[in-house]
């Protein structure tokens, strides 16, 4: 498979855990997304993964459309039942990758629960080290995602991975380098973080991206603060929120980095039930404008002159 826009694909998030993923991909496979990632959500309900990878790409069929990464979210560093499943969930995920045509799993990092961030940190490498070695051996990177679930540095229940700071410390603990980042701008602009220096410092760990945005209300703000009664923030579908996807795919390339930015709706308050889809295809094709539309191959003997001439 070759092309969408050579290298940097265009795709949207893929709900799994209910057993209809390949229902859902072909119910949307014509609309123009070039890739899908299937996701779980704490457990995958005890689904044959190499038979659902089969059939997810059955659904694709001989569309130009890839499975780059799959999701298992929730908290698999502590010890409850769903926190058991979620774990054996990663595993699963991480053995069965290859049925999706996947090399990556994505997901978070998982939590002691509502304790500092770094008390979190011994469990994190007693865990992960692990499994980046079983995801190593399968030829599978490992992405957490960028998303504080509500938590902070204080206190949170699901993930570690949500903050620069704690990235350093957690790629201290585990320098492996099939370890990295889900990243997408809307969880640092959550917490006033300007997005683009983070891909120049931060791209060679981006092992996927999330296409979702954000809408910082500085009226609010400046009224209420960020701890008021007013939401000063409002996740968006990417197209309706305050990020410049041109610059940042501008940066990525710079960096570059390829791969798939994956769309992550269901959180615009406008653009959601009846109108998700909507916004997810206005979505898809802004983010296509933004990284220049379709590729235009340079045709044979086209001699387009010195560009160092200045003329």
């Amino acid at each position: 498979m070759s092309d969408p826009a050579k290298s940097i694909r265009i795709g949207t998030m893929i709900q799994a855990t209910e057993g209809k993923a390949a229902e859902n991909i072909k119910a949307i496979a014509d609309m123009g997304f070039e890739s899908f990632e299937p996701f779980f959500w704490q457990s995958t309900k005890g689904q044959d993964l190499a038979e659902l990878g089969k059939r997810c790409r059955d659904a694709i069929g001989d569309r130009n459309i890839t499975m780059s990464t799959i999701g298992m979210f929730g908290n698999p560093l502590e010890d409850k039942p769903i926190d058991r499943e979620t774990l054996e969930g990663w595993k699963q995920c991480i053995d069965n990758a290859h049925h999706f045509g996947a090399t990556c799993v994505a997901g978070f990092t998982g939590r002691i629960r509502n304790r500092p961030l770094p008390e979190s940190l011994p469990a994190y490498k007693k865990l992960w080290s692990e499994l980046a070695r079983r995801a190593a051996d399968k030829g599978v990177r490992i992405a957490f995602e960028n998303c504080a679930m509500d938590g902070n540095w204080t206190t949170g229940d699901w993930n570690i991975a949500h903050n620069p700071d704690a990235w350093e410390m957690m790629f201290n603990e585990t320098p492996d380098d099939n370890i990295g980042l889900e990243w997408e701008p809307c969880h640092q602009m959550v917490y006033l973080i300007d997005p683009l220096p983070q891909i120049r410092k931060w791209a060679h760990k981006f092992f996927h991206v999330h296409g979702k945005d954000a809408t910082i209300r500085w009226d609010v703000i400046r009224a209420h603060g960020v701890f008021g009664k007013e939401p000063f923030v409002f996740m968006r579908t990417p197209g309706f929120g305050d990020s410049n996807w041109t610059d940042i795919i501008s940066e990525l390339r710079l960096a570059g980095w390829s791969g798939s930015i994956d769309i992550e709706g269901w959180h615009d308050p406008v653009y959601r039930d009846d109108l998700e889809m909507t916004g997810q295809v206005h979505a898809l094709n802004h983010l296509k404008a933004a990284r220049g539309g379709r590729y235009v191959d340079l045709a044979a003997g086209y001699d387009g002159g010195d560009p160092s001439l200045n003329v």
